[in-house]
């Protein structure tokens, strides 16, 4: 898996391409927890699920589904206090969860993410897995693990989020620059 240091970066990277949604901080925050929030299925193996479960991590609660389902409940409760569109928000909160099950399926190890759960729990990988996979034990994480880790995050994630984020910027700007043609 990435880290909790990383995966915010998308959420971030994503904020300028969505001007309904840029202008109000909690949706932001509530992107970035939300691409965190998957990993909270590492509780279950303290439950005694087996990692390769559909409960399991990187199973279920990193499917393609549950960040569908999660980005509509949470679109409901922003949608009834401000006045945004709600396709806007939940299409930022959908991209921003499900960028973790793909970030996952970067690194280069764990079983793989289970993208179409509960359909399947057939687990994914991609290509081209740049990503050093971190583990799931903090203590060793910060003992030793933990640079090695960053690092590859550093040189792979966080220069695409960062042109995402500029890119998204300067495409904004320069379309607001324009006059309106009527």
């Amino acid at each position: 898996m990435a880290t909790i240091f990383s995966h915010p970066a998308i959420a971030l990277g994503l904020s300028p391409w969505f001007r309904d949604v840029r202008n109000h901080k909690k949706i932001l925050v509530t992107g970035a927890i939300l691409t965190i929030v998957p990993d909270l299925d590492v509780i279950g193996l303290y439950a005694g699920i087996p990692y390769q479960h559909m409960l399991g991590h990187r199973g279920l609660s990193h499917s393609l589904f549950f960040a569908a389902f999660i980005a509509v409940l949470i679109t409901w409760l922003f949608s009834r206090r401000l006045e945004i569109k709600a396709s806007a928000v939940w299409l930022y909160l959908f991209v921003s969860m499900a960028s973790h099950g793909a970030l996952d399926a970067l690194t280069n190890g764990g079983l793989g993410t289970a993208f179409f759960s509960p359909l399947s729990n057939e687990r994914y990988f991609f290509a081209f897995r740049p990503i050093e996979v971190s583990t799931l034990n903090i203590r060793y994480f910060f003992e030793s693990q933990g640079a090695v880790v960053l690092a590859s995050e550093i040189v792979t994630i966080w220069p695409i989020c960062l042109t995402i984020l500029v890119a998204g910027y300067f495409w904004h700007k320069g379309r607001a620059d324009q006059p309106i043609r009527g």
